[in-house]
């Protein structure tokens, strides 16, 4: 037996300004909720965002963070989640011939876009 990714879970202030963000992002709908304390993103089977309240703000980088890619132009794509509320942290540029670029979503969780070099 091996674990399988059902959901990847975003602690936030406000789930549904969250959600909002990344279902324009994603494409994702809106599956689940629970008053406004956890809204759920996407169906089973397949990989659903979830987003739950809490009471603390978030104070230092992220552990774990999403990679995503487009399959565009990738910097049309970023320029859409700066549109959306996203906010870039870094640029990263490997010798290896690939790179990618830090945004932060409104609730500052740090994820990546890949971007050619």
């Amino acid at each position: 037996m091996a674990l399988q990714t059902r959901m990847v879970t975003f602690d936030c202030a406000d789930p549904a300004r969250l959600a909002s963000f990344w279902a324009a992002a994603t494409g994702l709908h809106e599956s689940w909720r629970h008053e406004n304390d956890f809204l759920i993103l996407g169906e089973t089977p397949g990989l659903c965002m979830g987003f739950q309240r809490v009471p603390e703000p978030k104070t230092v980088k992220n552990r774990v963070h999403l990679d995503w890619s487009s399959d565009g132009d990738a910097g049309a794509e970023i320029q859409r989640l700066l549109d959306l509320g996203a906010t870039v942290v870094d640029h990263q540029k490997m010798p290896q011939g690939f790179g990618w670029t830090v945004l932060a979503d409104p609730d500052g969780n740090e994820f990546c876009v890949a971007t050619p070099t």
